[in-house]
């Protein structure tokens, strides 16, 4: 049994969490799964969409505290591990971001403290009706300072210092008024609505949906003036690839574009 099963179809690789019996938990052997398909996928020319997904009845749930709480018994009471630990896991968020396809997390069950994280570290999100988010580390004395990275990039500032400080959860609804996810529809629809999401973005010209995720995310942190002048270049770059051209000129022509 995988602890991260893989499946490819149509240029769209799922991954799947195959830990249900621990809610999917971030322990160090799911990180390492997940650090080895986000270097793959990375020089992946293949992939266009990539899709994470959680088995049994829950997204995932964070870190492993039983592994965590292991890892006290070192002569440091664990201060190697913990740095380590969050280290690596900040790498595979990143990771995240920073890979040249778009991300889908398609979410069910409850996305708790480092699975919330995950949730906010993927580009788009789907949620089934009735999951639960939080960042709840504070109700057992661990503010969740590493999942605040990305939350806060992604919901407003006051109601993430408010999940992060009370540790109550939001309902998808909710989630999806704030921006955390994308959209909310039935359980039984979930994997269908996620996966036409996943095609209608692999049905672009992969090169340019590679090019703007990485701009998008770079202007994010940049002044108006800056930003400006950075996606400029990179809109320069991209009018002149030869399938930029073809696109427009099959727009103009109203036929379909034919990209190489």
């Amino acid at each position: 049994m995988e602890l991260l099963e893989r499946h490819d179809t149509d240029g769209i690789a799922h991954l799947r969490m195959n830990a249900p019996e621990k809610l999917n938990a971030l322990s160090d052997e799911m990180l390492a799964a997940f650090q080895m398909q986000i270097d793959a996928l990375r020089e992946d020319r293949g992939t266009r969409v990539v899709i994470i997904s959680g088995a049994g009845k829950a997204f995932c749930a964070g870190h492993d505290l039983k592994q965590m709480q292991a890892g006290r018994q070192a002569e440091d009471k664990g201060a190697a591990y913990f740095k380590d630990l969050f280290t690596r896991c900040a790498s595979v968020m990143s990771g995240l971001t920073r890979l040249p396809q778009p991300v889908i997390a398609q979410v069910h069950g409850i996305a708790t403290a480092a699975g919330c994280q995950m949730v906010a570290s993927c580009d788009m999100a789907v949620a089934a009706e009735g999951t639960r988010f939080g960042v709840n580390g504070v109700n057992i004395g661990l503010f969740c300072s590493t999942p605040m990275v990305a939350l806060s990039r992604n919901i407003p500032r006051k109601k993430a210092f408010e999940m992060l400080t009370t540790g109550q959860f939001i309902d998808a609804a909710k989630a999806e008024q704030l921006g955390l996810v994308n959209s909310v529809v039935a359980p039984e629809d979930l994997e269908h609505a996620t996966r036409t999401l996943a095609e209608t973005v692999a049905g672009k010209l992969t090169a340019a949906v590679k090019i703007g995720k990485g701009a998008f995310y770079d202007q994010i942190g940049m002044d108006l003036d800056a930003a400006y002048a950075f996606t400029g270049d990179v809109m320069v770059e991209n009018m002149l690839w030869r399938d930029t051209d073809e696109g427009i000129r099959a727009f103009l022509e109203k036929r379909k574009p034919d990209w190489s």
